[in-house]
């Protein structure tokens, strides 16, 4: 997916930088990822969400806030409210050039953010969370035996993840004094809530009160042994699709015009994982799934392998196939089920080839017929199955044409 820099002005007067995560076709929605504490707009679960909503035609910007990654501005100067000032910000800026933000994804304190920015934000339709904590003052955790200095002297060196980081009694004095339950309560948006059980940073208690806090339209997605920063790249992969799976359904994602030549619309292969095979299938904003390939054959074994999808569309084709003419007939055919079978054969064992030397490939279809049905229709069902237009155009001379887009 293409990614743009951007800059934009924060809530203290800062450049904050940013990325926007586009759409390789037309941009059906826009969204704003807010990342975690003392993190930045470019750790892999920011990474791999945006890629994933940008597959399904959701453009994502995620920055960095202020005094953090790329962007400018003291880290010692802001705090909870200042956060949530820039995200306001980022939207205002994201309707300035013509995207309104519709969706805002949050992380651990980024979570907590978008809940409080959501009702400030009047084109926002929905919001998800992801460990996010129930409380801002849930950070102070992270401060251990600091606090008491940061009290007493007004500031403290913190080291967070191996870094240092200048916390202030502000920032204390912000976090004790921020309500995010009365403000979940009254946000009106589209809500899911993402958190592992075993979060040792942020426990799953605080999922639990930001659920009870919001009103219906709700969700809540476990994470099951994800760790707090979404580290693995299963779990970021997992999460990904929940997101873009669940936004769908509250987002106005008009379906793009199909163009000339091309009647069923555009199949988008992106690809998800330069490092493997991974690749995002996408058809329209709804229609989602994964390619790869086996571990044998260096991918990760996370989706369909090429061949697999091709087997899959005769196996579909067929099935429909058969039903179409048993409904027309009005048989009582009560199930029907494709296997396919793809390998490669020498071209002396294939009876109706008319190669005759090397390999070629061979479809092999069980199809299983399901219902009270004589002799003469299971017959003619299985005639039926060769006349499925995906057998046909295997069968058939055909044209793959490739140009640079």
């Amino acid at each position: 997916m293409p990614s743009e820099k951007l800059t934009f002005t924060g809530h203290t007067g800062a450049e904050l930088a940013a990325l926007f995560d586009t759409p390789n076709g037309p941009i059906l929605a826009t969204a704003i990822f807010a990342h975690c504490f003392t993190c930045s707009k470019d750790i892999m679960a920011a990474k791999r969400i945006s890629q994933r909503l940008a597959a399904a035609g959701i453009a994502v910007l995620r920055f960095d806030f202020t005094g953090l990654g790329h962007s400018e501005g003291e880290f010692a100067n802001t705090d909870f409210t200042s956060n949530v000032g820039d995200l306001v910000k980022a939207a205002e800026h994201m309707a300035d050039i013509g995207h309104p933000v519709s969706l805002l994804v949050g992380h651990s304190l980024g979570g907590a953010a978008v809940l409080k920015a959501a009702g400030q934000i009047d084109s926002v339709k929905a919001v998800v969370t992801i460990g996010a904590p129930s409380d801002p003052a849930h950070v102070a955790a992270n401060f251990g035996c600091h606090i008491d200095e940061i009290r007493k002297n007004g500031s403290a060196q913190v080291s967070l993840a191996g870094r240092g980081f200048t916390i202030t009694k502000d920032f204390l004095d912000d976090i004790d004094s921020a309500e995010l339950l009365p403000a979940i309560a009254h946000m009106k948006k589209a809500l899911l809530v993402l958190h592992a059980p075993f979060d040792q940073t942020v426990s799953i208690d605080n999922a639990a009160e930001i659920f009870t806090a919001a009103k219906h339209p709700k969700s809540f997605i476990t994470l099951d042994n994800a760790d707090h920063l979404v580290s693995k790249a299963a779990d970021a992969e997992y999460a990904a699709n929940v997101i873009a799976t669940w936004a769908t359904r509250y987002l106005d994602l008009a379906k793009p015009a199909a163009p000339i030549g091309a009647p069923e619309g555009v199949v988008r292969v992106s690809e998800a994982d330069p490092k493997g095979f991974k690749q995002d299938v996408d058809a329209g904003p709804k229609h989602h799934l994964i390619a790869d390939e086996p571990i044998a054959y260096g991918g990760t074994d996370e989706g369909f392998s090429p061949y697999q999808l091709m087997s899959s569309g005769l196996g579909a084709c067929t099935s429909m196939t058969i039903r179409m003419y048993a409904r027309r007939k009005k048989w009582p055919l009560t199930h029907v089920s494709v296997d396919i079978m793809h390998n490669k054969i020498h071209a002396t064992d294939c009876a109706e080839c008319h190669t005759e030397t090397g390999k070629v490939d061979e479809f092999k279809r069980v199809v299983t017929l399901e219902g009270d049905l004589d002799a003469d229709q299971r017959k003619r069902l299985l005639e039926i199955a060769d006349r499925c237009p995906v057998h046909r155009t295997l069968h058939s001379e055909i044209s793959v044409v490739t140009v640079e887009a």
